[in-house]
C-alpha cells in the first residue's frame, strides 16, 4: 500500500509541476514578440504538456484508482472528504484540458488573451493543489 502512495504521490508533484509551468510558458510566449521565440516555445509548451503533464496525470489516476479498489474505498467511501476530493480531481482534469486548448491556440496562432490573464490562470492549480492536500491528510469532512 505504501509504495502505491508513493507512486501516486510521484507523478501527481510531475502533474503538478507542469500544471504549474504551463500557463508560465503561456505568460512569457504571450508576452514575445518574435518569431524565434514564437516557435522556442511552442516546442516547450508541446514538450510539457505531452511528455510530462499529461503522462504524469495518467499515472496519478492509475494509482489513485489503485488504491482506492484496494484499500481506501472501503474505509472512506462514505466520508464527505473523498467525494469531495474526487470532485475536485474532476474540475481539475477539465483545467488540464483547458490547457491543453490554449497550447492549441498558441500553436495555431490563434491565442487572443493578454499575458495578465495567464498569470492569473497559473493561479488556479494553487487553489487545487491546497484543497486536494488538506482533504486528503486532514479528512476535515
Amino acid at each position: 500500500m505504501l509504495w502505491l502512495k508513493a507512486l501516486h504521490l510521484i507523478f501527481m508533484v510531475t502533474w503538478f509541476a507542469g500544471l504549474f509551468y504551463l500557463p508560465r510558458l503561456f505568460v512569457y510566449h504571450a508576452m514575445s514578440d518574435d518569431e524565434i521565440s514564437n516557435e522556442r516555445f511552442k516546442v516547450m509548451e508541446r514538450k510539457l504538456f505531452y511528455g510530462i503533464m499529461t503522462p504524469g496525470m495518467i499515472a496519478t489516476f492509475i494509482f489513485g484508482i489503485w488504491m482506492l479498489t484496494d484499500y481506501a474505498w472501503v474505509l472512506y467511501s462514505a466520508t464527505g472528504w473523498l467525494h469531495i476530493k474526487l470532485t475536485l480531481l474532476v474540475a481539475l482534469v477539465i483545467y488540464h484540458g483547458y490547457c491543453g486548448k490554449c497550447l492549441l491556440d498558441f500553436k495555431y496562432d490563434k491565442n487572443q488573451r493578454s499575458h495578465v490573464f495567464y498569470r492569473w490562470m497559473n493561479e488556479v492549480p494553487v487553489l487545487f493543489l491546497i484543497a486536494i492536500i488538506i482533504l486528503a491528510v486532514v479528512k476535515p469532512f
